[in-house]
């Protein structure tokens, strides 16, 4: 589906509605492609106060906001600048995927081994300035279809 910027909440609010009890979420995409924007956007959604940023230097950000008058968590993991795995664990990214948490993750790709079959790759594309190209794979999690008819 294509987005605009200035749409990004709507999108976060058609998101959350149909995400269905998925935690983990892979961002692909090109370097200012948008990922960082639109997880920000997601979690504004969700209610979080604190300042959203991306973590490409502290590796992992923690969130919260909350649901259902509980304190959750958000995990806003960035795994551009890790080597390997074995780094990847020692920065604690495998103790925040299995949390039970949300966890958004740029650059999956660094280490698909750390994901499940039960992860939502979200692939963002930059088709001009201001809109993007955001897909959602595997379609099962979400009803694609429903989603895309509220934007």
């Amino acid at each position: 589906m294509q987005i605009t910027i200035d749409r990004l909440d709507q999108f976060a609010a058609a998101f959350w509605r149909h995400v269905n009890e998925a935690k983990v979420f892979l961002f692909h995409g090109q370097m200012g492609a948008g990922k960082t924007t639109t997880i920000t956007a997601l979690c504004q959604y969700k209610g979080v106060k604190n300042s959203i940023s991306s973590p490409t230097f502290s590796i992992i950000n923690e969130y919260s906001y909350q649901e259902e008058g509980r304190s959750r968590k958000i995990y806003h993991i960035d795994l551009y600048r890790l080597k390997d795995v074995e780094e990847m664990i020692a920065a604690g990214v495998e103790d925040c995927i299995y949390s039970g948490e949300i966890c958004f993750v740029e650059w999956p790709q660094k280490a698909p081994e750390l994901f499940d079959e039960n992860a939502v790759h979200v692939v963002i594309q930059a088709l001009d300035e201001g809109t993007r190209s955001i897909k959602i794979l595997p379609d099962k999690a979400f009803d694609v279809q429903s989603m895309a008819e509220q934007l």
